[in-house]
């Protein structure tokens, strides 16, 4: 299957997950998601999380959760398609802006970071630690653009697939945490 198919197939088996799921089990799974993914935020300094779109693992409670730790916290930002994505440090309350693609990220003057945790949205993975995103690349440039900084995917555990087929340019994850497990080599 080409990656565009892939890309159809996983996002309408995850839109189908969210929805048979309804709100109280999808609060109780993100719940297990958290737990399950506290002991790796130990010894973080700057942890990037994303505010998800519709369908995708939502990490707000991480990062209100990472921040209460003392932990910095940030967000990515994305400008264009042809320039790199930049994480900037975010508080709870911090104003944000639409930004490209639908995404609510930091204001232009925010200031800049390196993160040393990421936490990545992904569409698909697979046991070898791979991951599929919308195709735009982002994380794969920031994960090369950092490469000191831990890589963890958040995803539905029907997000999982047998193997991805890789490109030199993709790089993979250290872990991905689903609401029924963690993975990691």
């Amino acid at each position: 299957m080409d990656k565009a198919a892939l890309r159809s197939t996983l996002r309408a088996r995850r839109r189908a997950f969210v929805a048979d799921a309804g709100p109280e089990r999808l609060a109780k799974m993100h719940g297990d998601l958290l737990l399950r993914l506290v002991p790796h935020l130990m010894g973080t300094r700057v942890l990037s999380a994303y505010l998800a779109t519709p369908g995708e693992i939502d990490p707000l409670g991480i990062l209100l959760h990472a921040h209460g730790m003392g932990i910095r916290t940030a967000l990515p930002r994305v400008v264009a398609r042809d320039r790199p994505m930049t994480f900037h440090y975010w508080l709870p309350g911090d104003e944000l802006v639409s930004g490209p693609y639908g995404l609510i990220q930091p204001r232009e003057d925010s200031d800049a970071c390196v993160p040393d945790l990421i936490l990545a949205p992904l569409l698909g993975f697979d046991r070898a630690l791979g991951r599929i995103g919308q195709g735009g690349g982002f994380y794969d440039r920031a994960f090369a653009a950092n490469p000191a900084a831990r890589r963890i995917g958040l995803a539905w555990s029907v997000q999982e697939v047998g193997s991805l087929t890789l490109e030199h340019w993709d790089v993979p994850l250290h872990g991905i945490a689903t609401e029924r497990e963690w993975i990691d080599r």
